[in-house]
């Protein structure tokens, strides 16, 4: 499942890249079970706990769950993907032989509500002393144009970091209205369930609402070469800890130090536990809300 010089190149040049059909129906399958054997321990909850972020309209009768927090660190079956054959080939063709993972999270958008994602760069919440650092989306169903897939703007990963502060906080997006032409560039990532994203850690991406009757599920891993090390949003508790989250190959002592450009994010909103409570401080938006 290595990439091809061609898909490197485009990779490279726009900042993101879709392999198709990398996972086959029972490796979804099972991802699926994993996903509805975490989602059942939504019900009877009032409020966010370390693994469930809730949608605004979530009651504990009636759970709606817009994403599962570190969701390989609850079951092994997104453990084992990460660490798996065909998904490190895809990550070592670009970040190289040693490769470190830095988190997880399982975004859903439910049929007709499922939250909406603003414009924003990732390298904005962790920024490292290097950005050879991607996100690897799996697709546990099909992306289509209404059930809000993600959409990038090519080539944004060469340019600035945008201020993601509104209102003298950090709310993990960016002003609309500053980005205005490069959103009138935005590609949607539309694919079949078992395709595979790989996108740049500076990249500017979003996603809207979800207006359609099919639900989207959207498993994401953030990973970065051995030798990034984290500036903000992602410090380890220990050494142990840090080298534990080793994909493949070795840790090192040495980060690699580039000239990449950096804001760091802080002071953090009021409530951000989670990108869509920092969000919500956020004086101007794009993407429609569930109402």
């Amino acid at each position: 499942m290595a990439l091809t010089p061609q898909q490197l190149d485009f990779y490279r040049r726009e900042g993101y890249l879709v392999a198709h059909d990398v996972l086959d129906v029972s490796e979804l399958g099972r991802l699926h079970a994993a996903m509805n054997e975490l989602l059942a321990g939504a019900v009877g909850l009032s409020d966010h706990t370390a693994l469930y972020d809730l949608e605004d309209m979530h009651r504990p009768e009636q759970p709606r769950v817009r994403r599962l927090k570190l969701p390989h660190q609850h079951h092994p079956a997104f453990r084992d993907l990460i660490r798996s054959p065909k998904l490190l080939s895809l990550i070592t063709s670009i970040l190289g032989p040693s490769v470190r993972m830095h988190t997880s999270k399982l975004n859903l958008k439910s049929a007709e509500y499922g939250s909406p994602v603003e414009w924003h760069q990732d390298w904005a919440f962790y920024p490292h002393t290097n950005d050879d650092v991607l996100a690897v989306g799996v697709l546990l169903d099909d992306f289509t144009p209404g059930n809000g897939p993600m959409m990038v703007v090519p080539g944004t990963h060469f340019g600035p970091i945008h201020s993601h502060h509104q209102g003298g906080f950090f709310v993990g997006a960016i002003d609309p209205r500053d980005i205005g032409a490069e959103i009138g560039l935005a590609v949607p990532l539309i694919a079949k369930a078992g395709s595979i994203t790989l996108h740049h850690a500076r990249l500017i991406h979003g996603s809207a609402l979800n207006t359609s009757r099919q639900p989207r599920a959207f498993l994401l891993y953030e990973a970065t070469a051995a030798d990034a090390w984290p500036l903000a949003g992602g410090l380890f508790g220990s050494l142990e800890e840090f080298n534990g989250r080793m994909l493949c190959g070795q840790p090192t002592l040495q980060p690699r130090m580039t000239a990449v450009p950096v804001r760091m994010p802080f002071p953090k909103a009021p409530e951000s536990a989670s990108l869509y409570q920092s969000q919500k401080y956020m004086a101007q938006r794009f993407f429609e809300v569930a109402r």
